[in-house]
């Protein structure tokens, strides 16, 4: 069975109400996790094909093809990774 830590190479920022958070995804796994979140969150907008503007259980985020998601507003690392485990699992 997989784990988020799979598929997260690391996590960048610091949680809060004002602060951004990158996840930065395993590059042998990105492809996958990427196909992930886009078969569960809904598109907003899609930019050049390689920006993903996404909304999943009422968060708003950014993911992009190189593997990177941009996450605003988590308040806690907790919060984060239980929405991680909903995307990628």
């Amino acid at each position: 069975m997989s784990t988020v830590a799979d598929y997260v190479a690391r996590i960048e920022g610091t949680c809060g109400a004002e602060s951004d958070v990158i996840v930065i995804f395993k590059y042998e796994k990105k492809d996958e996790a990427i196909a992930s979140i886009l078969k569960k969150a809904q598109i907003k907008n899609k930019i050049a094909g390689i920006i993903f503007e996404l909304n999943f259980e009422g968060t708003s985020f950014r993911l992009y093809t190189s593997g990177k998601a941009i996450f605003r507003g988590v308040k806690n690392r907790q919060e984060l990774m239980d929405f991680l485990v909903k995307l990628l699992l």
